[in-house]
């Protein structure tokens, strides 16, 4: 496996299976509006971006963290300033994770993820953990592949709970 190093987050929130990536890589216009709803807001229950309010479908794109294209919400990142300002790969590298930037984290199943990831990518190292990231994201009763944060399936409409 070739690693793309443009998805490899300091956060431990692995781009690679980012729904905004995926939705520009796709192409899939219906996929970027139902994002856009979501990161406004319009999913009761699941919160939105800050300073999300004026977001569009042209805003949906991102080539990964590391990448010169940037999603809004990314191009702000507290956490990616933090491991510039201390000189470090990620939070798998800080003494201090969990810190304010991760408990703050605007979004519940990031939070989620990254408590789950930064120990794992500590644990295995970068390779492995991104190897597991790649494969952790497929519908275990059809085989689809899906995206971080998924709740159903896409095509068989099963209920996923993969993060």
């Amino acid at each position: 496996m070739t690693l793309n190093p443009n998805f490899i987050s300091p956060c431990g929130l692995y781009c690679g299976v980012c729904a905004i990536h995926i939705a520009q890589r796709d192409n899939n216009q219906k996929f970027k509006e139902s994002l856009v709803g979501l990161y406004r807001g319009g999913v009761p229950g699941k919160g939105t971006l800050p300073n999300s309010e004026n977001l569009t479908t042209d805003d949906i794109r991102c080539q990964g963290c590391a990448s010169d294209e940037l999603f809004m919400h990314c191009k702000h990142c507290d956490i990616r300033d933090c491991t510039k300002k201390k000189g470090i790969d990620g939070c798998h590298e800080c003494d201090e994770f969990p810190c304010a930037y991760i408990e703050n984290f605007s979004m519940a199943i990031g939070k989620k993820v990254i408590l789950r990831s930064v120990p794992y990518r500590r644990k295995v190292g970068t390779e492995k953990w991104v190897q597991d990231e790649e494969a952790r994201y497929f519908c275990p009763e059809c085989g689809n592949r899906v995206f971080r944060g998924v709740v159903k399936c896409n095509q068989c409409k099963a209920k996923l709970n993969l993060d």
